[in-house]
């Protein structure tokens, strides 16, 4: 005979802040709704359910008549809503104001929806590091979930996770459950009769440390609902083919054994086996994708070669990276991150009211956690995410300095990006411009205040560890593209060796880049150097300026003006020979203006003839710039910004994007040849490899012959603006 125990499951449902309406839209006729039909077909089956801030402002938008139903459900003790950080944050990344603020919007928004107080919260991606706990209690929830990961980096085994523990930080303690990465593997991926089998198998486990001593087993699934339908192939499998409703009928069928019940009953009717301590911890997919990407290539390989070998006695122990290299492993992670740090402190400056309330909500929304990190998902490559992040803390921040009162401009000198080195922070009234003084005096983010728009939302170019999957497999002729028969022939976990495109050759699209793409950066070129090698990152720089220190001093400063002299002494390559060459760079910022000035100034300071191509390159992160929303003029030349081209003698330029009704103008006071390329990412997605356009670089470029002691000099003009009032 067959032990009693329970089963709970915890479905995760979330649509991150600036995601397409198509997509929200297509998630609720694959996913979300098919779910609750089901639920309501199946009145015994209990679970808990959790539904992000964003997707909530979806569905109460689009979806009237849809809460209503999941109330029903709660009303009948059916469901379980779970809480959470509104905005579905990286928690942890948080200051504790904010911690405990997003967790108190949900759960209030939560009892004006439902009518429930939840006691539990789901944990973004589970990323779990021990001072959690206290902002989590402080914030009035009673438990979370995290992953069998969390539990095993300690030493615990599966035959330990069948019920919660308790753990505390300071004193405030909270519940913590985990979700055996077994169960996500088997459901839905393995039929029915298997998954029911292995619950049995765990209810009849012997109970040979004395853990489950008087108490009941609880088996816990915790995962996103969108494997139910929306990843690819699942639809027909889940749905269509009846997965879901032959798992619920087999769960009412066995009740005699196997309880269904939603987390937070389970642990007020039932004690913990005990105490906790957990280390910092994700699920294990992001211990594998934060590492660099050898380590990111080679960990998962491994593992996977010792489970083939039965060595789970090594694999058990084995970890990964954390969450927080993920601002190590990108520069623009990291600069999203410290941009919500740096409006963070703004906001909880403001006096309490309205205004406040309306900027700590911009802030949060901003704080969303897809734009932060990246894995199989499209995550920091997804350019619409990462535009959506940035105008929500723009936003923010324009309420918190206030910036329709009165035109201003300041300056300060202080660690921007937190790498030990101090960086410029220019902040009018119009614009906020930092500059990376030890990367090339370059210009990092460049924000047009007036449409909550960043514009040097660009990704750098870099290899991952998945692209040499990509290059194997493109090798061996095995990619799977959508011309490729049998594309969705069957429901793939995150786990699939299969690999598929988007389109065919993407391997050809694989550029790393040695900088990162910013703005103001100094280039000396020698003849060897062309726009395609330029654009493949495959040519000779003769200068060392690009990644190198630049000093800086404020020489006008008003209430209304700024000037800043931003400079390097340093060398140009010719043939044998080291040149002393002098690059300075003046920026001139007025209050209430949409332009920036830049005037260019370079010495040879030597004893030789310098013959040289001097090249300042510009990034612009355009959405949409591979469509014909979005286009460079140049002259009478409309022209897309995704392609590969080079004009000669230009002296103005203007970039246009009628989605975000913007306009940037440029004007060189010396005509120039201009270069430019689309910055391509190759990243993967649960749909397969992909290409996403992610900005396009521009190098102006001019010959310089310099006799010793000579100079050259060149003005530009930024000028920003909106296409309709």
């Amino acid at each position: 005979m067959t032990s009693k125990m329970y089963l709970s499951l915890a479905l995760h449902n979330h649509q991150p802040v600036g995601n397409f309406g198509w997509v929200f839209e297509e998630a609720y006729q694959k996913s979300y709704l098919p779910m609750i039909e089901c639920l309501e077909r199946h009145p015994d089956v209990r679970l808990a359910l959790h539904y992000t801030g964003p997707l909530r402002d979806w569905l109460l938008e689009n979806k009237p008549d849809f809460f209503p139903r999941i109330r029903a459900l709660v009303e009948r003790e059916q469901i379980e809503i779970l809480s959470g950080a509104y905005y579905e944050p990286v928690l942890a990344a948080l200051p504790d104001k904010d911690k405990v603020g997003q967790i108190q919007k949900q759960t209030d928004s939560i009892k004006g929806d439902f009518g429930y107080d939840p006691t539990g919260m789901w944990l973004a991606e589970r990323i779990w590091e021990p001072h959690l706990a206290r902002s989590i209690a402080q914030a009035g929830v009673q438990f979370t979930i995290v992953d069998d990961t969390h539990f095993k980096n300690v030493g615990y085994v599966d035959e330990d996770l069948l019920g919660y523990y308790v753990t505390e930080e300071q004193g405030n303690r909270l519940r913590i459950f985990a979700t055996p990465m077994l169960m996500r593997e088997l459901i839905p991926w393995k039929p029915v009769p298997e998954v029911i089998d292995w619950l049995r198998v765990q209810a009849g486990r012997p109970d040979t440390t004395g853990r489950y001593a008087g108490r009941a087993r609880v088996a816990i699934f915790g995962d996103d609902g969108e494997k139910f339908g929306l990843w690819p192939g699942t639809y027909s499998y889940i749905w269509e083919e009846g997965w879901m409703e032959r798992f619920f009928t087999a769960l009412e069928e066995n009740q005699d054994w196997l309880i269904t019940i939603p987390p937070g009953d389970f642990a007020r009717e039932h004690s913990s086996l005990g105490r906790v301590y957990l280390p910092t911890a994700s699920y294990q997919e992001i211990g594998e994708w934060s590492l660099p990407p050898d380590g990111a290539w080679e960990l998962p390989h491994l593992r996977h070669t010792l489970q083939i070998e039965g060595r789970n006695d090594i694999t058990h122990y084995m970890r990964g990276g954390l969450w927080r290299s993920f601002m190590v492993k990108y520069e623009e992670v990291n600069q999203l991150h410290k941009k919500a740090l740096w409006v963070s402190r703004k906001v909880h400056s403001m006096e309490d009211g309205a205004l406040k309330t309306e900027a700590l909500n911009h802030l949060w929304a901003g704080q969303c956690n897809c734009g932060y990190w990246h894995g199989v998902f499209g995550g920091v490559y997804l350019f619409h995410i990462r535009v959506a992040d940035y105008q929500n803390l723009i936003q923010a921040e324009n309420l918190a300095d206030k910036v329709e009162d009165t035109p201003f401009v300041r300056v300060e000198s202080i660690d921007f990006d937190h790498d030990g080195v101090d960086d410029l922070v220019i902040a009018t009234d119009r614009q906020n411009l930092i500059l990376n003084l030890n990367k090339g005096g370059s210009l990092i983010e460049w924000d047009y205040r007036l449409l909550h728009y960043n514009l040097l939302n660009v990704m750098t170019r870099r290899c991952e560890g998945y692209h040499r999957d990509l290059i194997a497999a493109a090798q061996a002729g095995t990619v799977i593209t959508p011309d490729s028969d049998g594309l969705q022939a069957e429901p793939e976990s995150i786990h699939s060796t299969v690999v598929r495109a988007r389109e065919g050759h993407l391997e050809q699209k694989l550029i790393y880049d040695w900088h990162r793409r910013a703005s103001l950066l100094d280039h000396f070129l020698g003849e060897d150097a062309t726009l395609n090698s330029f654009y493949r990152s495959e040519y000779p720089e003769q200068g060392d300026f690009i990644n190198q220190a630049y000093l800086q001093e404020v020489t006008s400063q008003s209430d209304k003006e700024l000037r800043v002299r931003i400079w390097r002494d340093g060398k140009v390559w010719q043939g044998a020979s080291q040149i002393p060459v002098h690059v300075e760079k003046v920026l001139n910022l007025e209050a209430g203006s949409d332009s920036v000035e830049v005037a260019y100034h370079l010495r040879n300071d030597s004893d030789s003839v310098l013959d040289v191509r001097f090249g300042i390159e510009t990034n612009w992160g355009f959405a949409g710039g591979n469509d014909s929303h979005t286009h460079l003029a140049i002259g009478e030349e409309m022209t897309s910004l995704a392609e590969i081209a080079s004009a000669s003698d230009v002296s103005a330029l203007r970039l246009v994007s009628e989605l975000w009704n913007i306009r940037a103008d440029v004007d060189l006071d010396l005509p120039a040849t201009v270069w430019r390329f689309p910055l391509e990412s190759v990243s993967a997605s649960e749909a397969g490899f992909e290409s996403n356009y992610q900005g396009t670089t521009m190098l102006c470029l001019w010959p310089i012959l310099l006799q010793p002691g000579e100079s050259w000099r060149i003005n530009l003009k930024f000028q920003l603006g909106r296409l309709r009032l």
